[in-house]
């Protein structure tokens, strides 16, 4: 069954260190295109996320993002240089003695004070760890979200090959009528004319006429193309690009068929026949 390329998931996840939670989605695009969202600590995992995604996506605009919250024990940062602490209140006792002056320090300005606070690197190992196993699960989900929306854009292109093969239909069983309504009308033209027209010239212009008109070729082709369709739709891998080159094939049969009608009723049909083409070729558009 076809994919979409418009899918999304979110995957949340938690350890002792803290929650992890995984965002992706993507929109329609002629190629692949990757962007992600990942805080700097994170940045590591763009070649796991790559990696993970190359077999599984061939196409779309894809985003994927991160965001983590660090929990208990872990997210206390905080270590005071006492040492240091020290030098500043002795600066500050020097400072009070020199110009006579006593006051008590504001704490909090105190601990802007360069090196008052001892700014810890934090181990991200065990969330980046996390982050990682979870990669696996989120691609999974995403893609049955794709397959769900393929599912449904192939009923869709199903209904509509359905209807363009009753079109068909009814052009080929009108088109004998349309033949026979202008060979009368020749017929009808020359009594009123008062031409006496040779049996052998008659059937030549109605030859002509036919060969003009004849739009059996057309049709043969339109019913390939939809039985093509119907295979590729059902299909595993990627096969947007083959849907739009037979869109556009489809498209390119009925425009010549409507180009040789000479009937109101096989007009009719025509437009019909490229209204429902457009109609597939829009979808086609999110196909993988």
């Amino acid at each position: 069954m076809i994919r979409s390329m418009t899918g999304y998931a979110r995957l949340e996840t938690q350890n002792d260190e803290g929650r992890i939670v995984w965002e992706m989605r993507a929109v329609n695009h002629r190629y692949l295109d990757l962007s992600f969202k990942l805080p700097d600590d994170f940045r590591v995992l763009e070649a796991d996320i790559r990696a993970a995604v190359a077999p599984a996506i061939s196409r779309g605009k894809v985003e994927i993002s991160l965001r983590y919250a660090r929990e208990g024990a872990a997210a206390s940062t905080l270590n005071i240089d006492r040492a240091r602490l020290d030098e500043v209140q002795q600066a500050l006792d020097v400072v009070g003695a020199q110009l006579g002056a006593s006051a008590v320090p504001d704490p909090l300005r105190i601990l802007q004070f360069p090196g008052v606070v001892r700014a810890e690197q934090p181990d991200f190992t065990a969330l980046i760890d996390l982050a990682r196993d979870g990669l696996d699960a989120l691609l999974k989900d995403f893609n049955a979200t794709r397959e769900r929306e393929g599912e449904r854009l192939g009923t869709f292109l199903t209904e509509r090959a359905e209807a363009l093969q009753a079109a068909a239909h009814a052009v080929r069983e009108r088109y004998p009528q349309v033949r026979d309504s202008w060979l009368e009308r020749l017929r009808s033209r020359c009594q009123e004319l008062g031409v006496e027209v040779e049996p052998a010239r008659l059937a030549q212009e109605l030859a002509l006429a036919a060969t003009r008109l004849d739009v059996e070729e057309e049709l043969s082709r339109l019913e390939a193309h939809l039985a093509e369709l119907r295979k590729v739709i059902k299909r595993r891998e990627a096969v947007g690009r083959r849907l739009d080159f037979l869109m556009q094939e489809l498209n390119r049969e009925a425009n010549t068929l409507s180009s040789k009608s000479q009937d109101a009723e096989m007009t009719r049909h025509g437009v019909d026949m490229k209204v429902l083409i457009e109609q597939m070729r829009e979808q086609v558009q999110n196909v993988e």
